[in-house]
């Protein structure tokens, strides 16, 4: 007799193991082979910021990558999972000087560029190897020999050739032009990256005085402080007010500029306001538009870092926020403050530094993504015929190339595309892919420089043939190296057999906070460079929120580590709940408590870059005080207990799953694997076999559909219900003792060899460590001849059941039998609990079916007698109710359950329930019949009523025909 599974099931112990099994197996890697027929799969993994460790929005992410990873793995496909981590520019260099300014009380500048990166890449170098570790406790099949960072040096490579190329084809341009500036990190923000919050503010009017001393014009501003770059007060050219004074001008005030007054029907909407509005186009985005419409000045009155510059006079120095107090009181003193009022304004935030952004006229790189002239975009090879590159983006999903699914988020990424908004790609940053433009110190116009090739840095001035050269000090926005992710991952520019072979990936899985940021842009330069799209299919997920119903953030603190999760309920139960809340609803909350390891009071979480600290509550804090003094000890006594519904019901099932387990191993040593005679076996044979041929058809389509919620709960269903409900409960006393338990033990081996095939790819690591027991006491499963079962070392690269099934398992006739017999059952069972019928005492019982079903449900009678604890079983189709018998309807079956009720006192009580019903439903009959009701009240409470009544007379119905067949 060989080993059989022990009592108890240990996560943390299994998972460790087969993490070390699965990592000396070397089962992760791929390498591309064109000779042996496979299809290459492949995902890139979206790779997380090293700003700090990753939270449950991630491990959504990458669990159910891994679920599609696993199962084409399984299907014999050759597959490659990606990994890598992304530099992240604004939001780690952020990180890391908040941490200088919070430890040592100094910024960048005080020790410098290169001191500044050197920290920087100290801080990657912990959290890359954080994140890495945190990704396999998950259990996440990643090719790990493979894994990239976006400023390693392959990537690095992928992202001078893409400048180079795009420089070259005059796609990318240096600009003034107005961006949204983070004046706390002084650097240019995308408007993807800014979030807006309505605050409570003021308008200040202010009277501008017309030139010629006619009188004054009043315009109305949230910023006050702007007025010092204005540079036009528009009009509306058909507003009667002011038609007069079109052409004209009037005088700043405090600083004393004539500006012209034009006209803007653009801007200017007559009815809002005055119809007069201050024009300030270097601070404001339809101002900037206005001036260029109308050729107007642009007048930058900020320093990068907030303050006032010397365009704006006497208030030079200061900060925009005490400019905004001083222009004020200056105004007001002037006496062209002409009043004040209470105001909500919608501000934008950098969504790095969470403060408000100011628009900014300032010098950058560009993208440009807006169509060219035909004949100019005909001479860029990497355009592929479209006119620019985001029409080459939206090209590729409306072309049907890409398919994104949910289909509703293709509209949203075709929206954000057609706006063909030029991408600005500079950062004033230190951390990041250096811009690889270089400019003569000697020649006074400082023409951009590129290297002389993609690898090469720039050495001579072409004009001066000067070699004084010094290198652009931005770098390039975080997304333009990860919009190359697909492809430089594999090694793209240089041309080697990962890339042929791997590329264009099969997949991409994020969230869709990201379509416009990273998803539309990987698809342009995927096609630019590589003439290919990156992936054919884009699935967005559900987005997970924490339980107040905001996003998880790592900079706003509210992740949830998921190594919380797998130390109290295990991986694969933080793997089964993120599957199990997975839908087309997208957002989902997901609560997750912590209590005091001594007391298991609730705590609150008071975390930091996701580490645990000292969470036990301050009783217990007080108490254990002299431990906490020792920092491992504190770290021990004090590391809290994560508490989640979600996840406690995740552990609980995988618990199931290894007790059904160990019960089979108890019973499966030396099972046979010879041919069966399907046609001949018991019915609970062959149902369960139909069963597990649908279940296997089910998980296929669904998992090809991105369904992973209904995946889960099919899998559950036929798991818990017909595995162990039914089929387990059926063979326990046959399995041991009757001549026909090889039979069933051949059933059970080859129905736990497809569960633990079904459930790999969302509970690996339980799994596999089952697989291996399965292997060593059943080592040749299946049917021979009707549903083979190829043997496999491991769980991780066993052959997935095939997409439909093994259609010679499936049964219609049996299931349709097997059905009644579970509603008789259910029927049986469910008077039993209602009457108090203990489950020792046998009760006769009579069943009224259509005739042709009953003759096959009496065929099976000893079923039902056995689940049910049934004495006498009688079934006919003209059945009445036999006296003392109580009813129950369970789908067509009509089930009499005898001696278990008195008919007179069931008299009375239905006698009782039908007066009072009798009551409500002339009270309802009386109120309706009420005009004075139903004519005031609203419609839909009249309604309600109907409906009210028309439930009461129903029950009516019911009651009445319980007491006929009393009577009878």
């Amino acid at each position: 007799m060989k080993t059989v599974e022990t009592k108890v099931y240990d996560p943390q112990q299994v998972e460790t193991e087969i993490s070390r099994f699965w990592e000396q197996g070397d089962y992760f890697h791929a390498e591309p082979d064109a000779s042996d027929g496979r299809q290459p799969y492949t995902v890139v993994i979206p790779p997380p910021n090293v700003t700090g460790a990753l939270h449950l929005g991630h491990a959504i992410n990458n669990t159910l990558q891994d679920i599609l990873v696993r199962w084409h793995r399984m299907r014999g496909d050759n597959t490659l999972w990606m990994p890598g981590t992304d530099h992240a520019g604004i939001a780690t260099q952020a990180v890391v000087e908040r941490r200088l300014k919070e430890q040592e009380n100094k910024n960048r500048h005080d020790i410098g560029r290169d001191a500044l990166v050197q920290r920087i890449w100290a801080w990657k170098d912990e959290y890359q190897a954080r994140i890495i570790g945190q990704l396999k406790l998950m259990g996440c099949s990643c090719d790990w020999a493979r894994t990239r960072f976006t400023l390693d040096d392959v990537c690095a490579k992928a992202v001078r050739h893409t400048f180079f190329r795009l420089f070259r084809d005059g796609l990318i341009y240096r600009g003034k032009r107005l961006v949204n500036w983070d004046p706390m990190l002084q650097t240019a923000v995308a408007d993807d990256e800014v979030y807006h919050e309505t605050v409570k503010g003021h308008l200040w009017h202010i009277r501008y005085p017309l030139t010629d001393g006619s009188g004054t014009l009043t315009v109305a501003t949230t910023r006050p402080e702007t007025l010092l770059g204005d540079t036009a007060v528009a009009v509306h050219p058909e507003d009667d007010r002011y038609k007069h004074l079109i052409g004209k001008t009037c005088t700043l005030p405090l600083m004393d500029r004539e500006i012209p007054i034009i006209a803007d029907p653009i801007l200017v909407k007559r009815e809002f306001g005055s119809g007069c509005v201050k024009v300030t186009p270097a601070h404001d985005p339809n101002d900037y538009a206005c001036a260029e419409r109308n050729g107007l000045e642009k007048i930058n009155i900020l320093m990068p870092d907030g303050k006032i510059n010397e365009n704006g006079g006497r208030f030079a120095g200061l900060d925009r926020y005490e400019a905004r107090k001083q222009v004020v009181a200056a105004l007001e003193a002037g006496g062209q403050l002409e009043r004040i009022e209470d105001y909500e304004t919608d501000i934008g935030h950098s969504d790095r530094s969470k403060t408000p952004i100011e628009p900014y006229l300032s010098e950058q790189w560009f993208v440009r993504m807006s169509d060219l002239p035909a004949d100019q975009a005909a001479k860029i090879e990497g355009l592929r015929g479209a006119p620019g590159l985001a029409q080459l983006a939206m090209d590729a999903v409306s072309s049907g190339r890409i398919k994104i699914h949910p289909e509703r988020y293709a509209k949203s990424y075709l929206d954000w595309l057609g706006e063909k908004r030029d991408w600005c790609i500079s950062r004033q940053l230190w951390w990041g892919h250096r811009i690889p433009i270089w400019y003569c110190t000697t020649c006074p116009d400082r023409q951009p420089i590129p290297g002389h090739s993609p690898d090469e840095d720039a050495a001579i001035c072409p004009v001066c043939n000067g070699t004084s050269l010094e290198q652009d000090p931005d770098v390039l926005d975080t997304w333009f190296s990860s919009a190359l992710w697909p492809h430089s991952t594999l090694g793209w520019p240089d041309g080697n057999a990962a890339l042929d072979y791997y590329y264009p990936t099969s997949l991409l899985c994020t969230s869709r906070d990201i379509i416009s940021l990273w998803v539309a842009r990987m698809v342009l330069t995927g096609v630019y460079n590589t003439a290919e799209i990156p992936f054919r299919d884009v699935y967005i997920h559900t987005k997970l929120l924490d339980a107040r119903g905001e996003t998880m953030s790592k900079s706003k603190g509210n992740g949830v580590d998921p190594v919380d999760i797998i130390e109290a309920f295990g991986a694969d139960a933080l793997r089964f709940g993120m599957t199990s809340i997975t839908t087309d609803t997208q957002d989902v909350r997901l609560p997750v408590e912590y209590r005091c390891p001594h007391c298991e009071h609730l705590t609150p979480q008071t975390r930091k870059n996701m580490s645990v600290h000292t969470l036990a509550c301050e009783g217990c804090k007080e108490e254990f005080a002299t431990q906490w003094a020792d920092a491992a000890t504190a770290e021990k006594l004090g590391r809290a207990l994560c508490v989640s519904d979600k996840f406690e019901v995740a552990r609980n099932f995988c618990n199931k799953l290894f007790q059904a387990a160990r019960f089979a191993f108890m019973n499966l040593d030396g099972t046979p694997s010879g041919p069966l005679d399907v046609k001949s076996l018991p019915i609970e044979d062959r149902w369960i076999l139909s069963q597990t041929s649908q279940i296997a058809a089910t998980v296929n389509e669904t998992l090809g559909n991105y369904q992973f919620g209904r995946t889960i709960n099919a899998l559950r269903d036929y798991f818990r219900g017909s595995l162990c409900d039914w089929y387990l409960e059926l063979i326990k006393s046959r399995i041991r003792d009757d001549n026909r338990a090889a039979e069933a033990r051949q059933v059970l081996a080859f129905c736990l060899d497809v569960t633990l095939r079904l459930f790999h790819p969302i509970l690996p690591f339980i799994t596999e460590h089952l697989w291996r027991q399965l292997n060593e006491l059943a080592p040749s499963r299946g049917i021979p001849g009707v549903a083979e079962l190829p043997a496999s070392e491991a769980c991780v690269i066993a052959a997935f059941p095939p997409a439909e099934g093994w259609p010679g398992l499936v049964d219609a006739e049996t299931d349709a039998v097997f059905a009644d017999i579970a509603d008789a059952t259910r029927g049986v069972r469910e008077v039993r609990v209602t009457r108090g019928v203990s489950p020792k005492q046998t009760v006769d019982v009579t069943i009224k079916a259509p005739a042709a079903r009953g003759a096959s449900l009496k065929n099976e009678a000893h079923v039902v007698e056995r689940l049910a604890g049934v004495g006498t079983l009688t079934i006919d189709p003209d059945a009445r109710r036999p006296a003392n018998a109580a009813k129950v309807l369970s789908g067509e079956l009509q089930i009499y359950v005898h001696d278990v009720i008195n008919d007179e006192a069931e008299r009375a009580r239905l006698g009782k329930e039908l007066e009072q019903v009798d009551k409500q439903i002339a009270g309802k009959e009386k109120k309706l019949a009420n005009e004075g009701f139903t004519s005031r009240a609203p419609a839909e409470v009249v309604q309600a009523e109907r409906g009210r009544l028309t439930d009461l007379q129903r029950k009516r119905e019911t009651l009445t025909a319980s007491v006929e067949e009393l009577d009878r």
